[in-house]
């Protein structure tokens, strides 16, 4: 073991014992993250200094960086069809024709949501449903040209990711069915949104991939295999997924033909938050076909795996592919909620090719930059190399940078207060995500439900 692995063993051991200050700390080869992105070829090294506060009071930025707000809950949408919908979450940029941008955005509205999603006709699965999803389609300068209704209906759409065919899949982090809450239909499922123009994807369940309290997915490019997370915070923990199609990389509408959904076992390891040491790494990841993937009776991670189990974590999150791996998040574990172990934020790296697992990333708690509650939730590759991390906890809310040499550093900071002066409080961020061309970083601030633009110097 080497003393990295050391240090990064005993800071686990005193945030276990509140031993030190909450914080967000980070150990592991963040290059290994890169290896074979284009990314990898030019790993920013520094953060780019102090957040300025913003007069405005909306969005602290780096000095040299600034925003545009491109659409905020409660306005008209362009469209016509309704106002903006609240609780933004998950997106994607997706490059258009002429150098357009369409932009997907979740809205991760439950029963009670504050703005629904407007029911339009041919994008609406269950009418009963506040969430969905909205695309903006943006031009020189991030000037919104359009804003419109992409799917209606569903509900609570979390996360998801894009596809090689240049389609976003949301997915519902639910499992409630019709007669609950007020459903008229099943809820649970992952949905398809063509960014450029929805009424070509419609509102139609890709049934097969499972029903369950979905967050995040990732597309193999090569295979066409889709990895999928399991947000289930309390025990019985979620679960890690690969969906293997009956038509890999068909094109919009092929993952309707169905297929294989399976859920993966590290073989000796029931819970992966009992895995405290970067770099540890396992080999031989079997996949164990789920019985009934549509949960008619009992919820997947419920479900009879066989005398050997599977292996749950506590709080799945971000996916995402990098070179020929997937990286997915557990954002954070505690023991108090049953977890085997307590850490503020894990990132995995699984290689099909070689079936290996490994844990290649852990937050603690011990260095300046104060984070309290947990830790990592979306994150995505930044142009100028590193990471950036939406924060999802309590206090002031930030996006962070990560460098190469695993410096953690404030990227930005949500002003807006939704609390009271006595008792602030401050939305999390979601859905940050980079333009085709690397120079606008986008972003959601969940409630007030708000997108921004973020330029600057990205490549410095």
């Amino acid at each position: 073991m080497s003393a990295h692995g050391r240090s990064a063993t005993r800071r686990q051991i005193l945030a276990r014992t509140g031993a030190v200050g909450i914080g967000i700390a980070f150990t592991g080869s963040l290059s290994e993250l890169f290896t074979g992105t284009a990314a990898a070829q030019n790993l920013g090294h520094t953060g780019y200094g102090p957040l300025v506060p913003d007069p405005n009071g909306l969005l602290d930025l780096p000095k040299g960086f600034r925003y545009r707000v491109l659409s905020r809950e409660g306005d008209p949408l362009r469209s016509g069809e309704g106002p903006v919908p609240s609780n933004h979450d998950g997106m994607a940029a997706f490059a258009g024709r002429g150098g357009r941008v369409h932009l997907v955005r979740n809205h991760e509205n439950r029963a009670n949501g504050r703005v629904p999603v407007p029911a339009v006709e041919g994008l609406t699965y269950d009418p009963a449903a506040k969430g969905g999803c909205t695309a903006l389609t943006l031009g020189a300068r991030d000037q919104v040209l359009s804003e419109r209704v992409a799917l209606a209906g569903t509900a609570v759409n979390c996360a998801g990711g894009p596809t090689p065919w240049g389609t976003w899949l949301t997915c519902e982090e639910t499992e409630d069915k019709a007669g609950t809450a007020g459903y008229a239909k099943d809820h649970g499922f992952i949905f398809e949104v063509d960014p450029a123009d929805p009424h070509r994807s419609g509102a139609v369940p890709l049934t097969a991939m499972g029903r369950f309290q979905h967050e995040a997915i990732a597309v193999d490019p090569r295979r066409g295999v889709v990895y999928e997370t399991e947000d289930a915070f309390l025990k019985p923990f979620g679960l890690f997924y690969r969906f293997l199609p009956d038509k890999p990389l068909g094109g919009l509408g092929s993952l309707r033909a169905g297929g294989r959904l399976q859920a993966m076992r590290v073989p000796g390891v029931a819970d992966l938050s009992s895995i405290q040491e970067t770099g540890a790494c396992f080999e031989g990841i079997e996949w164990v076909d789920v019985p009934d993937p549509l949960a008619a009776a009992t919820p997947v991670r419920l479900q009879d795996f066989g005398p050997r189990g599977i292996t749950h974590a506590q709080k799945l999150e971000g996916c995402y592919w990098g070179g020929r791996s997937v990286y997915f998040v557990s954002s954070f574990a505690r023991s108090a909620d049953g977890s085997a172990a307590d850490h503020y934020g894990q990132i995995w790296r699984y290689d099909p090719d070689r079936r290996r697992l490994t844990l290649v990333i852990v937050f603690g708690p011990d260095t300046d930059v104060q984070l309290p509650g947990e830790s990592p939730d979306n994150i995505c590759l930044a142009p100028s190399g590193g990471l950036m991390v939406c924060e999802d906890g309590e206090g002031a809310q930030h996006v962070f940078g990560v460098t190469r040499r695993g410096e953690v550093y404030a990227m930005a900071r949500n002003r807006q207060n939704i609390g009271t002066a006595d008792a602030p409080e401050w939305g999390e961020f979601a859905g940050v995500t980079f333009s085709p061309d690397g120079e606008t970083m986008y972003v959601n601030c969940y409630t007030p439900g708000t997108t921004f633009a973020v330029t600057g110097p990205w490549r410095r």
